[in-house]
């Protein structure tokens, strides 16, 4: 009876939840600083509470956890949510649970919007029985237009994305169908997981797969900003010497590559 008991206060001890709190201060030194991170603390245990499987897997391999929490706090996203899903998974048949974090589309949403360089990102998927059209070269942007009064949209057919940048601008805009979608979902580790989010809500990962390939084309971090403060920074010291040539402002980031797997993309960029 007194080692059922130990065991269950080690277990107490050193299970997810206490993980979690043990090393809030780690994961609030590795946020942004615009995370409130004992908000985001609250929300990751909040988690476990909600989520049988979610404990599970993390009980089963807290550092796997700990890891995928890691990962959500230095992108400063919620985990547990359409911005940092933490998903269970069996690595090999008969395999206990284990967590994978994964970044979803809201998450590369955010960091687009936190770059600064976007007044808006629209990612939307394409029914059957809605009407798009989008003509590379000659349309800015894709036109779609969905009968809000139907019953049944259909299936889905394909998937969209694009910015508009501050300065008016369009992006690349990004366009998967079923096929491309199927490509980049035979890529992933956790898609055949019962409780993976390809299994749960195919769309967000539709439209997961649609705003990662944004991302080459869109500044995420904070680096961009800073880039283009020293070159109006560079600009102005130039003004203050007519005699020399006025600095261009900073190019737009060339595409940078993704952690994630990788799909096909289509669309063109319009100035």
């Amino acid at each position: 009876m007194t080692e059922t008991i130990t065991n269950a206060v080690a277990v107490r001890d050193n299970g997810p939840q206490a993980m979690v709190e043990r090393y809030q201060g780690e994961l609030a030194q590795v946020m942004p600083s615009h995370v409130n991170a004992q908000a985001w603390t609250r929300l990751a245990v909040g988690v476990l509470r909600r989520d049988p499987k979610v404990a599970e897997a993390a009980g089963n391999d807290v550092g796997a956890f700990m890891s995928a929490l890691m990962d959500a706090a230095q992108k400063g996203l919620t985990p547990g949510t359409d911005e940092f899903y933490l998903v269970p998974r069996r690595k090999r048949r008969g395999a206990p649970l284990t967590i994978q974090g994964n970044t979803g589309y809201q998450g590369y949403i955010e960091l687009m919007y936190r770059a600064g360089a976007v007044s808006s990102v629209i990612v939307e998927a394409v029914y059957t029985n809605d009407r798009f059209q989008y003509r590379p070269g000659r349309d800015e942007r894709p036109d779609h237009e969905i009968d809000w009064d139907a019953d049944d949209r259909g299936q889905l057919r394909l998937v969209y994305a694009y910015a508009i940048m501050r300065d008016g601008a369009t992006s690349k805009v990004v366009v998967l169908n079923r096929k491309k979608i199927q490509e980049i979902r035979a890529k992933s580790d956790s898609a055949h997981s019962e409780y993976s989010p390809w299994n749960t809500n195919e769309e967000s990962m539709w439209l997961k797969s649609a705003a990662r390939q944004l991302r080459k084309w869109v500044p995420t971090s904070a680096e961009y900003i800073r880039e283009q403060l020293r070159a109006k920074a560079e600009v102005d010291a130039e003004q203050t010497a007519p005699q020399q040539l006025a600095t261009p402002s900073a190019p737009m980031p060339q595409p940078h590559q993704d952690d994630d797997e990788d799909g096909p993309v289509e669309g063109e960029l319009v100035d």
